[in-house]
């Protein structure tokens, strides 16, 4: 069953064609490789009929790019919440081969480890009420927000290096956090291969003092609570420690200037390299890469690494900040408030996993951009607390509307490379939302929905107007009914930080 090509859209001098889409079920749509020549495997799109027929065709010019890389696996995928990045869809996922594959910093993207944190609570909406304006406040002054912020954290460049390669294992050495947050984090907040030495001076100077600040554009600081209603699966809850009417509190953000630096800088040298010595031709120079076995896929997998870390220690800061202005509102330590992390998630990655191909369990390397890990029960990457049911998925959205919590899948394992979306995924682009909204009057819009929002601009804000965004309960039903992710619980946003 297929929709025919019907017509091209022009985005400057560009025209990209709708493909033909063979429907696999309700919520997956496949393009064949017929679609071009030089695909290896097909692409698969996971979104209801609704959202595919309302994404921009450049997410479907991308993703069959993407699938004519050397050495990717099955399929070039493209979760639900996707939208046009560079060169690679945001929302995309692709795994390679070890020893034929690529590593491409484009599909991995410029903000590493941009992520999500989830931190529990034991007060309730009533509790946090009178007091949530004072929270919001003192938030944004502790935890700098907006483009070139700057961190409390005073460090050399030389000490930065260190933290780069030891990640969260540094903050808790340092007071920064406690023991039992690397152990809720992904990778333990350490990815151990990470080495500085891989890393410029520049990407340095631009990141050593961006420690423990939110950034701008989509990042955010959110205080949330759970409407009674909102509780899906009521025995995963309870045993995470979610209950109705609970405060929590989730916060994006990413790797900030150091992340973008790394990745421009093995940018530059994949796309000096690519053809002249690695023989590679791509359809899309964004997608410039390099062998993953090579010296250059080498040296930028272990800089990539120390992206991560970067951001690991960049929202455990921000945890330490939290915690602190909320134990001063309430006059009472976090521990006894409960201020207990649930868990980090990653976005923008490439990462050794061991998956079954054809048969046989063998390690590939998945680039996840914009989208996260979603494992299923009984994988050691999953820590010990959460093995048993499977990974915690923390999937955002727009600070109007809400945010999930979810459960990874055997079926994400055996669909998706145990990847699903990452959040609502935009419709527009940053320009045009600037001109269909007036960030202060969508602040009192907000204020009169009961969501008290600061932000470091007006323009900013407009930006991140919830119309600019997909309908997040729309991506996430696409996700459930996939099984690439299960619906746990869903948060209503009253307090927001934005950049």
């Amino acid at each position: 069953m297929g929709v025919k090509l019907t017509y091209i859209m022009s985005f400057g001098n560009i025209d990209f064609k709708k493909p033909k889409f063979e429907k696999v079920s309700d919520v997956i749509w496949d393009i064949s490789k017929d679609f071009k020549k030089e695909m290896r495997v097909p692409a698969r799109i996971f979104a209801s009929k609704e959202i595919l027929d309302k994404m921009d065709l450049q997410v479907f010019d991308q993703v069959t790019n993407v699938a004519t890389l050397p050495g990717i696996l099955k399929n070039a995928y493209c979760m639900p919440d996707g939208h046009s990045g560079y060169g690679f869809p945001i929302g995309g996922v692709a795994a390679f081969d070890l020893e034929e594959g690529v590593i491409s910093p484009g599909s991995i993207g410029f903000d590493i480890n941009c992520g999500m944190r989830l931190v529990l609570t034991n007060l309730t909406y009533d509790e946090v009420k009178p007091k949530l304006k004072h929270l919001v406040d003192t938030l944004f002054e502790k935890v700098p927000a907006g483009v070139g912020s700057k961190g409390f954290v005073n460090l050399s460049k030389s000490d930065f290096r260190r933290i780069i390669e030891e990640g969260g294992e540094w903050c808790v050495r340092n007071g920064y956090g406690i023991e039992e947050d690397l152990k809720r984090t992904e990778e333990n907040s350490r990815m151990k291969d990470a080495d500085s030495s891989k890393v410029s001076e520049r990407a340095i100077k631009r990141g050593f003092n961006q420690i423990g600040t939110l950034g701008s554009g989509n990042h955010y600081l959110e205080i949330q609570y759970i409407k009674p209603e909102n509780i899906f699966n009521k025995e995963i809850a309870k045993k995470w420690g979610l209950f109705p009417n609970q405060v929590v509190i989730m916060f994006h953000c990413g790797s900030r200037g150091f992340g973008h630096q790394v990745a421009t800088d093995y940018l530059q040298i994949f796309l000096k390299n690519m053809e002249s010595k690695y023989k590679i031709k791509v359809l899309d120079r964004e997608l410039a890469s390099a062998p993953f076995n090579s010296q250059d896929g080498q040296n930028y997998f272990s800089a990539m690494q120390c992206g991560i870390n970067m951001s690991f220690v960049n929202r455990q800061v921000i945890l330490h900040r939290i915690r602190e202005v909320f134990s001063s509102k309430f006059g009472k330590s976090a521990e006894d408030l409960g201020l207990r992390m649930l868990y980090d998630v990653s976005h923008n990655t490439a990462k050794i996993e061991k998956y079954n191909i054809d048969g046989k369990y063998k390690n590939v390397l998945v680039h996840r951009k914009g989208a996260t890990r979603s494992l299923g029960p009984g994988r050691k990457e999953i820590p010990k607390i959460y093995r048993d049911v499977g990974q915690p998925v923390i999937i955002g959205g727009s600070m109007e509307t809400g945010s999930y919590l979810l459960v990874g899948t055997k079926e994400a394992e055996e669909q998706t490379f145990g990847s699903t979306a990452h959040g609502s995924g935009r419709i527009m682009s940053r320009t045009k939302a600037r001109k269909l909204w007036v960030g202060e009057e969508l602040k009192k819009k907000m204020e009169r929905n009961g969501v008290y929002v600061k932000s470091v601009s007006y323009s900013g804000l407009a930006e991140e107007a919830g119309g600019a965004y997909k309908d997040i309960d729309m991506v996430i039903d696409a996700c459930h009914k996939a099984g690439i992710s299960k619906k746990i619980v869903k948060f209503t946003p009253i307090g927001n930080v934005k950049g």
